[in-house]
């Protein structure tokens, strides 16, 4: 009795295991067709803080012969250094007597001048200053096909190596969007403090996350290294793709996705966005940041490659945090 039991239990577990190993690829292809397909890159920049901005320490001057005063012939210690200059002594040290009073009147009169504006002068000489880390997200109806080729062409043509030219990708890729409101569908973004010894990685969290939801990078300018798969295919989909002329012309339900990423000196913060105007300032302000303040960004787009697109349930899956505008 128990061997036959046995006999018809086997081949119901066989059937199971069959039908369990369908299901388990079925949503693994599942989770295929819904990640977001192929991406572009712009990038570059460094977290550290140019010295002529004066944001290291500063070095104190120390002469031959030790200790924080120079020596003069005829002079002594400390205030005496001017006698010279009041005529007894002469020669060299009354000259060098005079150039040092000038520079400590300049000094003081800069010292007077901040004071009366109302600056501290702090973040002169401060050695790990606030830097102000800011995303800026789109989701946009796949019809804006235009913007995929200016974002294609400033990844070919930018000049990432550059503060300058940083600042005028960032601005080129803002221009881009605000070009194209009609499309607008979904935004969200912010902007968070950190000091400089902690922003790079915070910073590139940020970055990783979004490259992370494309499958492959087909175009990148990344610090003036352009890379470009563009020859290559994009990835199949459910069929919604076959004919790109009519995914063209039909609208809703598919989308293109812009990442702007900024860090920048200071506080540079980005309103909430919670309507079409706001993504409208929003915009204006990251584009508008002066090169002496960029650090680092990144552009990203997805998809980069032609006739790919994100589809509702992409957009579901990996930008669930946007809101609609």
């Amino acid at each position: 009795m128990r061997k036959k039991l046995q006999q018809s239990i086997k081949p119901l577990l066989k059937t199971l295991f069959l039908l369990s190993l369908v299901f388990v690829l079925a949503l693994g292809h599942a989770d295929g067709a819904l990640a977001a397909r192929t991406g572009g890159r712009i990038g570059g920049g460094s977290f550290r803080v140019p010295s002529s901005r004066g944001y290291n320490t500063p070095r104190t001057y120390a002469p031959p012969g030790g200790g924080y005063y120079p020596s003069y012939p005829g002079g002594g210690f400390g205030f005496p250094f001017l006698i010279p200059f009041w005529g007894i002594g002469g020669g060299f040290g009354g000259l060098f007597s005079i150039l040092i009073f000038i520079a400590i009147a300049n000094f003081l009169m800069q010292s007077f001048r901040r004071a009366t504006s109302g600056e501290s002068g702090e973040t002169d000489y401060t050695p790990n200053p606030s830097v102000a880390v800011t995303k800026l997200q789109v989701g946009m109806l796949a019809n804006a096909r235009s913007l995929q080729k200016e974002l294609n062409y400033i990844a070919e043509t930018a000049d990432t190596n550059t503060g300058v030219g940083r600042a005028e990708v960032l601005q080129e890729a803002s221009l881009a969007l605000l070009r194209h409101p009609e499309y607008w569908v979904y935004a969200g973004g912010g902007t968070q403090q950190a000091q400089l010894n902690s922003a790079e990685s915070q910073f590139n969290r940020l970055a990783l996350a979004e490259r992370s939801k494309f499958t492959e990078e087909t175009l990148s300018n990344v610090n003036n290294q352009l890379k470009s798969s563009a020859d290559k295919q994009a990835l199949p989909s459910t069929g919604e793709l076959d004919n790109p002329t009519r995914l063209i012309t039909e609208g809703p339900g598919e989308y293109i996705v812009v990442t702007l990423l900024a860090a920048t000196l200071g506080n540079f913060p980005i309103p909430a966005i919670k309507t079409a105007d706001d993504l409208r300032s929003a915009l204006r302000q990251i584009g508008s940041i002066p090169s002496d303040k960029l650090l680092a960004i990144e552009v990203l787009w997805t998809p980069q490659a032609d006739g790919d697109t994100l589809t509702d349930d992409d957009m579901l899956m990996g930008y669930s945090d946007l809101t609609l505008v």
